[in-house]
């Protein structure tokens, strides 16, 4: 039987999983507090038991997100090239499992460009700078041999390009088959 805080905890899940559905859908502006509530099946008093208004439950979604981006400090690899190879596995292996990554993609980069958003939470959405994060990694690879030549800030770009643009299909359409991992890391590998 579910514990008191084992249900809390399924029901703020809910909430958050409800929430995530509609702000990627329909947007921060035109999603409404009631919405939500109906989405996760229960009362708006209730969701404001979870949360205390539809900004701070914005602004919790977005710092899952932020929170999600700290994959690449954590990877280590013997050459910069397995690590894109592994990256790029994972993730998509993780969206399948789970595609609320997906739509986490799409919720991130609706939060840094939507004038909707308020500043505060805009803020926190511009933290994550994956093309930065990744140009270090791709100088280290350009250095060994496994990256190919040219801006690595460039190629970030055009790597995360394509990762963002798949995520978001994928998160409006789980039917489609997401591509081979190595296909995304050509993009970024040198021949």
């Amino acid at each position: 039987m579910e514990t008191r805080k084992e249900q809390k905890e399924r029901r703020r899940q809910e909430i958050l999983c409800a929430a995530l559905e509609l702000f990627v859908t329909k947007g921060y502006a035109a999603t409404k507090v009631t919405d939500i509530a109906e989405r996760a099946n229960m009362s708006t008093g209730l969701m404001f038991h979870y949360f205390e208004s539809k900004e701070k439950l914005y602004e919790e979604l977005i710092r899952m997100g932020l929170e999600g981006t700290a994959y690449p400090a954590e990877q280590k690899c013997e050459h910069a090239i397995d690590f894109f190879v592994q990256f790029t596995t994972q993730l998509f292996e993780y969206m399948k499992k789970q595609p609320i990554m997906a739509r986490m993609f799409l919720l991130m980069a609706q939060a840094q460009r939507n004038e909707a958003t308020p500043a505060h939470i805009r803020e926190i959405a511009m933290q994550v700078n994956t093309i930065e994060e990744f140009v270090p990694i791709i100088a280290w690879g350009q250095q060994e041999g496994t990256i190919r030549d040219g801006e690595p800030k460039i190629l970030s770009n055009a790597f995360w390009c394509c990762i963002q643009g798949i995520a978001e299909r994928y998160a409006t359409n789980q039917e489609i088959d997401l591509p081979q991992p190595e296909w995304i890391v050509d993009i970024v590998r040198k021949k």
